[in-house]
């Protein structure tokens, strides 16, 4: 399923990877990144208004959609490889500089690009997440209960990849009823449970990789001190009272031009609540 009146092609990013990419509207570029269990489709109402002024892009991430998946070699799936891919992609389409939203792990991708790539995001929102090692942080407790796939997820190769594989639907299912509800229209619904479908061993990889690689990575930077320098904008849930954090506390160590939002729409906050969304992205754009 894609999205009408949107232009569609293939990009390669690196040997052998192909990412499927969406594109719509003219302007100055702005990248949307979706998360899980989803695809590009996420953005159908916030490209459409976007496009008014910008070109608005949108891959399928590496291993998700109708996008490449690579075998997992223990980093193809890393957030550096995949933040790679989505700069690679502007470039194919004539965009050295670009701003970048992201949602879930598409947020994830756009925090690694922002710190590796500080050279061509001008622009970083992340859509309901919080840094990965912060994340992994705040799972405690009967109340990190929320957070069971990322353990799952997180195991060596084999039994995660097996156990969803028996029922992918109903695991994906999962997702998008708790965390979604009635967001989603029957087709578009139907379309994240296909594609997830098709890519349970490259879904759990880039879940695997959360808690092995990237940890590497972001524990490094901050370590050396590096942060994200352009303007942030950050929309959440409030987690942070469920889970006993400071959302905006945590998120200001890495970033120090910060706008952090606490909404009252659901985590799939694109589809529910697509106006929030642009608003504030239309923001970030002006700061």
């Amino acid at each position: 399923m894609n999205l009408t009146n949107f232009d569609h092609q293939r990009v390669q990013v690196s040997d052998g990877v192909e990412l499927h990419v969406a594109t719509t509207g003219s302007g100055t570029p702005v990248v949307l990144l979706h998360g899980f269990p989803q695809t590009h489709l996420m953005w159908r109402h916030v490209a459409a208004d976007l496009a008014a002024d910008h070109t608005v892009i949108m891959p399928d991430l590496r291993g998700y959609g109708d996008s490449d998946k690579p075998a997992d070699t223990g980093s193809t799936y890393s957030k550096r490889a995949m933040a790679a891919d989505v700069v690679a992609v502007a470039r194919h389409l004539g965009h050295d500089r670009f701003a970048l939203v992201g949602h879930d792990r598409g947020a994830h991708v756009a925090f690694r690009a922002g710190l590796d790539h500080p050279a061509h995001v001008t622009h970083l929102a992340s859509l309901d997440v919080l840094p990965t090692l912060d994340t992994w942080d705040v799972m405690r407790g009967t109340s990190g209960v929320v957070g069971f796939h990322l353990f799952l997820m997180a195991q060596p190769p084999g039994l995660a990849e097996e156990l969803i594989g028996a029922r992918p639907d109903a695991f994906f299912g999962h997702f998008l009823d708790v965390w979604g509800g009635s967001s989603f229209p029957a087709e578009v619904r139907a379309e994240y449970l296909r594609a997830s479908r098709e890519a349970v061993t490259s879904i759990v990889a880039d879940y695997r990789a959360m808690a092995t690689v990237d940890v590497e990575h972001d524990t490094a930077d901050l370590r050396a001190g590096n942060r994200l320098g352009m303007p942030v904008t950050v929309l959440q849930q409030d987690w942070g009272s469920a889970l006993g954090f400071e959302a905006e506390k945590l998120w200001r160590a890495w970033a120090s031009d910060l706008d952090h939002r606490t909404v009252s729409c659901g985590h799939f906050m694109a589809e529910e609540a697509p106006g929030v969304v642009v608003g504030a992205v239309r923001d970030l754009l002006a700061r």
